[in-house]
């Protein structure tokens, strides 16, 4: 098929010619038409898109096979219409129907395909529209008999639409026959001169005697970027690197090293690269759609087991019976904390969750008190993350987070991403705007948006969490007492015991009962018209927050009990149920505690802490018949009879100056430090 030429000038004087077209439309006017058509597809992505949606076809089988796209600058490759050449070369066109008689191209806006004989002759062109809003035609063929002799004027042209185009050979209108197309084109598609291999770590391109073997293709899921490590081998020449190749300047800094260690021009490393870059992209965008077609299959539920779940919803003390069985999974002690918790994680079915924060010092127990309750939830809704960026919310799939529980633990996972935390638990979404680079290097605007609600359970060990999360959750401080701690030793040594691998077995069919159990509790609407039996302070305008938290733990505690109340059906078809007093009476015993918490001053920590110093100082006064304001002591003796660590009491202590608790003397030598106990 006729090649456009492309003319490069070898000298300053040498210029390339004027209309380049113009020799090889007078010798060969439609094999020069398709052939720049077919030079104009890869400049546009929107017609790269459609070949493959329309057409069924890679980029590289539309390259093969010639396939092309209109974009109207054919006129600007030909003479003047005012000079003979350019009216000579509009007259020819217009008898092939390929110009109009307006000067229009007929077939603008539209994928080409050539029509070939057995003797691979073209003999007219298809044309697929890729505007869908077009009032036009959807397709258009364009015919052109060679039976006559090359000089004979005799061209017999026909337009009609797709189906016409066909209709002998498929029963079908108003679209293009893609088989038939396909089939043509296939005949005439070449054998590639290259080799692809896919091997589950790397993707290696053979041409000629040039070898590309890429590596790291699977860490791209993104759409934006395409960073490989790229080894280019020639014989026994070698060039490795590591590049993006969706950016121009680093494909021409990789072609133009990799064809000064391979001893090749860059004319050749580029289309190379080209070839390579195609396949990358084909199978980046391969895996992506993989990555987000592939979600968990949700657990087939057993009809025994979606009895037993049924039960234990419908269980009379199903409040009682949660607690019993957190005991038993290995949560000793803390009712009052697996309760609220729990209630929490039901809750990520309302459009309002609750946010919890277990606050403790190291190694109390945080993290066991997490990882108990969340074993009670269904694994496909709760996503548990140790650290995480302060924009890795952001690029999340837009339902990742949809009524699901985000669990976060310690510190730093915390402290970065506090923002967006914050966000999705008030406005019950993010959204985030970026600027990328287009395909075709312009900056565009990108938005990602993640939808909620979503539910937040987060421990930490840090005194100093960000104000405004803070109040956004409801506090619960662990047991650190000495009580507690010995029965938690008691249960690990029981665990290691022949009894603890029965006690196992029993936590284990437990969680997998109550995963069940949450599986059949559906998302409905919970109402409240016992708006009179609910007193609240409201001297404060944290107060408003914290109400807002109140009423999500009525509406838990009453969706946790949906399969024992009445499903109210109104005329939309919403169903729902209502709180009973019940709820309300739980709500109230559970809501004074977790605000107390919520909004003291001081952490869970630096309360106990406050809470032993006070029985220390009524300790040494009712000894030494002194008064609270006359007792003076140290941190050390503190220390000594505490058993608080010295990091411990110098944050504590410090926090406690600060809000007024504790007030400095310092020593006759000026070295020792006095402390008073301000009652």
């Amino acid at each position: 098929m006729l090649q456009i030429p492309t003319p490069v000038a070898s000298s300053p004087r040498e210029t390339a010619p004027k209309y380049p077209l113009q020799r090889a439309m007078e010798h060969d006017p439609l094999g020069t038409v398709i052939a720049y058509y077919a030079s104009c597809l890869e400049q546009h992505p929107k017609a790269l898109a459609a070949v493959e949606r329309l057409l069924g076809m890679s980029h590289e089988q539309a390259r093969a096979a010639s396939v092309g796209f209109s974009d109207r600058s054919l006129g600007n490759q030909l003479p003047s219409r005012r000079i003979v050449a350019g009216v000579r070369i509009r007259t020819q066109l217009e008898e092939l129907g390929l110009y109009k008689g307006n000067g229009r191209e007929t077939l603008r806006g539209c994928l080409t395909i050539p029509i070939r004989d057995h003797a691979g002759r073209c003999t007219g062109i298809r044309a697929v529209r890729i505007d869908a809003d077009s009032q036009e035609s959807d397709a258009l063929v364009l015919e052109f008999p060679r039976s006559a002799e090359p000089g004979n004027e005799n061209h017999e042209i026909r337009s009609s639409d797709a189906a016409s185009a066909v209709a002998s050979d498929v029963a079908q209108a108003a679209a293009v026959d893609a088989t038939l197309a396909q089939a043509t084109v296939a005949s005439t598609v070449p054998a590639p001169d290259y080799e692809l291999h896919l091997a589950p770590d790397h993707v290696l391109v053979r041409r000629g005697d040039r070898d590309y073997k890429i590596r790291g293709l699977d860490k791209n899921m993104s759409s934006l970027t395409l960073r490989v490590n790229i080894q280019a081998a020639r014989r026994d020449m070698l060039h490795l690197d590591s590049i993006d190749l969706m950016r121009s300047a680093a494909r021409a800094a990789f072609i133009k090293a990799t064809a000064l260690e391979l001893h090749c021009q860059e004319e050749t490393i580029k289309k190379d690269l080209g070839l390579v870059l195609l396949h990358l992209d084909d199978l980046r965008n391969r895996q992506i759609e993989a990555a987000k077609a592939t979600r968990a299959p949700l657990p087939q539920m057993p009809p025994d087991e979606a009895r037993d779940a049924l039960d234990l919803l419908r269980d009379p003390n199903l409040i009682g019976r949660i607690v019993r069985d957190l005991e038993h999974c290995g949560m000793v002690g803390e009712a009052f904390n697996k309760l609220a918790a729990y209630l929490a994680i039901v809750s990520r079915k309302l459009a309002s969750p609750l946010a919890i924060l277990v606050q403790s010092s190291s190694s109390a127990g945080k993290s066991t008190l997490m990882d108990t309750i969340l074993a009670m939830a269904p694994p496909e809704d709760v996503i548990q993350l140790s650290n995480l960026t302060s924009q890795a919310l952001y690029y999340l799939p837009p339902d990742a987070l949809r009524h699901k529980t985000l669990a976060i633990c310690e510190d730093q996972g915390l402290a970065e991403a506090a923002y967006a935390l914050k966000l999705l638990q008030s406005d019950g979404r993010l959204t985030h705007a970026t600027v990328a680079k287009a395909v075709d290097g312009r900056a565009v605007t990108q938005f990602h948006c993640v939808e909620g609600p979503v539910q937040l359970f987060l421990t930490s060990t840090s005194q100093t969490i960000d104000e405004e999360l803070l109040n956004r959750c409801l506090v619960l401080a662990v047991d650190e007492s000495r009580e507690q701690t010995h029965a938690i030793q008691q249960l690990q040594r029981l665990l290691q015991s022949r009894s603890g691998l029965e006690k196992r077995r029993e936590a284990s069919g437990l969680q997998a009962l109550h995963r069940n159990a949450q599986r059949l509790l559906r998302p409905l609407v919970v109402t409240n018209d016992l708006d009179a039996t609910l007193p609240f302070p409201c001297e404060r305008t944290r107060h408003r927050r914290d109400h807002a938290k109140y009423l999500s733990l009525i509406q838990a505690i009453a969706l946790l009990h949906q399969h024992q109340r009445t499903l109210h059906v109104d005329e939309s078809g919403t169903e729902s149920i209502a709180v009973e007093p019940s709820d309300i009476a739980l709500a109230n015993r559970l809501i004074d505690k977790l605000l107390k918490q919520s909004n003291n001053e001081l952490p869970p920590q630096s309360q106990r802490c406050l809470e032993s110093l006070q029985g220390f100082v009524q300790s040494h006064c009712q000894r030494d018949r002194l008064t609270p304001p006359e007792f003076r002591f140290t941190r050390r003796s503190f220390r000594e009879q505490s058993g608080w660590t010295d990091n411990q009491l110098r944050v504590h202590f410090q926090r406690l100056i600060d809000l007024e608790f504790l007030r400095v003397h310092r020593g006759r030598q000026g070295c020792t430090y006095l402390y008073e106990l301000v009652i």
